[in-house]
């Protein structure tokens, strides 16, 4: 073979390698994309339960405006977040809401035995248990693209056509690093 041909295979087996590694940069990419998506959808499917947890509870305890208030506004803060850290941080003060009037539901039996009130416990329940696959899947899909932009030589490829590592969504306190359960 001369020269010229072994110049040519050469780089035509880099420029196939090169297409390889860019075409799993964009594959991962997606994914990470889809992948929070999928949270983003739980997120919104347990923000729009919230009122109507709210309002069953406010028609056996109407006196407790502060912490409907508190809901509300911790629900407005979460939807209003964009970035997987500050949603994080949004989500731990809603947490933090949904325990105050949870902790109001407990001074009322009847509303305990309430079946709409049950049927939205059941639903928020498994929608967090929802959110937080979601979240972890969401993570392991950045962690692999992350990987992939870090490592020599995938970082050449990476770099020249600009991919960036993406955020985790990494939740802020250990309360909420569990699936919170909303058993009365």
């Amino acid at each position: 073979m001369s020269a010229g041909t072994i110049a040519i295979v050469v780089v035509v087996v880099l420029i196939g390698w090169g297409i390889m590694i860019y075409n799993r940069l964009v594959r991962l990419r997606i994914r990470a994309e889809e992948a929070w998506r999928d949270v983003d959808t739980q997120l919104k499917r347990r923000y729009d339960l919230i009122p109507n947890l709210v309002e069953t509870v406010k028609g056996y305890a109407a006196h407790e405006k502060g912490v409907f208030e508190e809901v509300t506004k911790a629900r407005a803060a979460a939807m209003g977040a964009s970035s997987p850290k500050e949603i994080a941080q949004a989500e731990a003060g809603l947490k933090g809401a949904l325990k105050s009037l949870f902790a109001v539901v407990e001074n009322y039996p009847q509303l305990k035995a309430n079946e709409n009130f049950q049927q939205l416990q059941q639903t928020l329940e498994e929608v967090e248990d929802q959110i937080q696959r979601a979240r972890m899947y969401y993570n392991a899909v950045v962690r692999d693209l992350n990987t992939n932009i870090g490592i020599f030589p995938q970082s050449l490829i990476a770099n020249m056509f600009h991919f960036q590592p993406r955020e985790f969504y990494t939740l802020t306190g250990e309360e909420e690093r569990k699936a919170p359960r909303v058993r009365f």
